[in-house]
């Protein structure tokens, strides 16, 4: 996507090689134009997988799931990070290993808010190793929900992510692909 792609290379810091931040437009604050440019391309690319929900992480992933689910018509779940002392029963839950901070953090749904044999879009923000993803995934088969696909605002590609996803047997869509980071260096595939 090339309006993402010039907003990249405007806004974004690559710090070194492993790290990129677009906190003035996807993180911090958001560029709602360009979200809703993401949600229509999103959209387009999976409007033909009968989606029931769309799902994402919180919290950076519920700007661009947002708009895609609204262009696609349906709801909006979001998995949550934190522990809540409201959400704490008839939930799915698992670990997940996050690599930009390095940790483990527990992941949850609420149960009711995922039927059996409905299709789900993932969208995330960034894809790097694919952990987030894949806890969200472990989370949808043991609500027996069928993952359609995944959309990636930003994929690292020089990260094992897209390939862990596609192992998986996963249609990974990302919409910025990058090749290469390093200290002011962002080059894309």
């Amino acid at each position: 996507m090339d309006l993402l792609k010039e907003k990249i290379l405007k806004e974004g810091i690559a710090v070194n090689e492993n790290i990129l931040k677009v906190d003035s437009f996807l993180n911090h604050q958001i560029d709602t134009n360009l979200m809703m440019e993401i949600g229509k391309n999103f959209a387009t690319y999976f409007q033909a997988k009968n989606i029931d929900k769309v799902v994402t992480i919180e919290s950076s992933g519920i700007a661009p799931a947002f708009t895609t689910a609204h262009f696609l018509g349906v709801p909006l779940v979001v998995f949550k990070k934190q522990n809540s002392s409201i959400l704490n029963q008839d939930i799915w839950e698992t670990t997940v290993h996050s690599f930009t901070k390095n940790s483990d953090y527990r992941l949850t749904a609420s149960k009711k808010f995922l039927k059996e044999n409905e299709n789900i879009l993932i969208i995330d923000d960034f894809l790097a190793n694919g952990e987030a993803v894949l806890g969200a995934s472990r989370i949808l088969n043991a609500a027996k929900c069928k993952v359609q696909g995944v959309g990636i605002v930003i994929e690292k590609s020089f990260q094992p992510g897209r390939c862990k996803l596609e192992n998986a047997g996963f249609d990974v869509y990302s919409l910025a692909r990058i090749a290469r980071l390093g200290n002011g260096v962002i080059e894309f595939i």
